[in-house]
């Protein structure tokens, strides 16, 4: 939690407190320790969940296919090609990391969930696909699925999370 504390605020962005307060996170450290709670419930990396939101999010500063009041923090249904706001939206903080953990233990793994399902997409991943963080990444992935299709998708987040864990 400390790590990820460390690495947002060496973004020199600005917490988004008054939007995320909303739902359930009025702070960077709240906000992270549901990354954790929520990731290790799931058997997920948190370090990977949470550096995958602040490349999706430019470190909670959005401006891409989802809004912040939709608590999405991953892009789960924003498509290429979408307008804003098609993306999934999420009803608090929590069950918005929440499901972008379940999506990627969808990618990472064959085994059931441990909480109900609160991701609207898992069920479109071609389960146990991304073995390693880099396949995340569509055009790195031997068998051509993943999360996104940016190049080098998953390899950034390799890096991002190097980063972290230099904190």
């Amino acid at each position: 939690t400390e790590q990820m504390v460390s690495y947002f605020q060496s973004s020199g962005k600005a917490y988004p407190a008054e939007s995320l307060a909303k739902g359930g996170a009025d702070s960077i450290e709240t906000f992270c320790r549901i990354y954790v709670e929520e990731a290790q419930a799931e058997g997920v990396r948190p370090e990977v969940a949470f550096v995958q939101t602040m490349k999706e999010t430019g470190f909670l500063q959005y401006g891409g296919d989802a809004s912040i009041e939709q608590f999405n923090f991953a892009g789960l249904g924003a498509l290429d090609g979408n307008a804003q706001g098609q993306a999934a939206s999420f009803s608090d903080v929590r069950t918005g990391i929440r499901a972008q953990i379940q999506h990627l233990k969808a990618y990472g793994s064959a085994e059931d969930l441990k909480s109900a399902c609160v991701d609207p997409r898992f069920k479109y991943v071609t389960r146990n696909s991304a073995k390693y963080v880099e396949w995340l990444g569509i055009k790195e992935n031997p068998a051509g699925v993943g999360w996104a299709s940016d190049k080098n998708y998953g390899y950034a987040i390799v890096d991002m999370v190097k980063v972290l864990t230099s904190k």
